[in-house]
């Protein structure tokens, strides 16, 4: 198992990983969760894959796709603010350059490799790369949409959200917007054994930042 972030310059030589996420997207958002999204042939995306976003995948040995997240910065157009501003408190963000936004954050869970813990492997893994890429490019904080379920994940992986807004029932579930830290710290307590770093080393360590 490895964690790969694919940045915009990379999508082309990614072609094949990108698609299978877009399949395992719409297999968990649009199948198994009943979530209001876009599925085609190719799977789900919406509005915020054309804006060129980093995306955090979970790569199995066989080179399956099996977990995915995509980032973008907050300072820009987000899905917190432009689709669910009602999970914030003032409806707006008010984004500072440190902030990235996560989204559309998924795992495979019935593979078998990985279970065992409280929290599957494949689900810490994706948790580390998030925060490890952040770090490394200059965030120190992560917001997202999610829903009551997921915060509870979070919340036994050692990594509790602070709450950005009260949560609102939205379509079949009961949203909520929060803020992540991305630290060495909250890296620590999610980080599984195995884990390999996705960042390149260099003399100021793994977490260098590439801003």
């Amino acid at each position: 198992m490895q964690i790969l972030s694919v940045s915009t310059d990379h999508y082309a030589s990614n072609r094949n990983h990108l698609n299978q996420m877009h399949r395992l997207r719409a297999a968990v958002f649009g199948s198994r969760l009943e979530w209001d999204v876009t599925i085609t042939e190719q799977g789900e995306r919406d509005q915020y894959d054309d804006l060129l976003p980093t995306y955090i995948l979970a790569i199995s040995a066989e080179q399956k796709v099996v977990g995915c997240a995509r980032l973008l910065p907050a300072s820009g157009t987000t899905m917190l603010e432009q689709t669910f501003p009602q999970l914030l408190e003032r409806g707006s963000l008010d984004a500072q350059q440190g902030i990235v936004e996560s989204s559309r954050f998924c795992v495979d869970t019935s593979l078998p490799a990985g279970r065992g813990g409280s929290l599957h492997q494949v689900t810490l893994m994706m948790f580390a790369g998030i925060i490890e890429w952040s770090m490394a490019n200059g965030y120190s904080e992560i917001v997202t949409a999610t829903d009551l379920r997921f915060e509870r994940i979070l919340n036994r992986a050692g990594w509790p959200m602070s709450r950005l807004g009260d949560p609102v029932a939205i379509g079949n579930t009961t949203a909520v917007a929060g803020s992540l830290p991305a630290d060495r710290s909250s890296f620590d307590r999610v980080c599984p054994a195995g884990y390999r770093s996705i960042i390149e080393h260099s003399d100021a360590g793994p977490f260098r930042s590439a801003a």
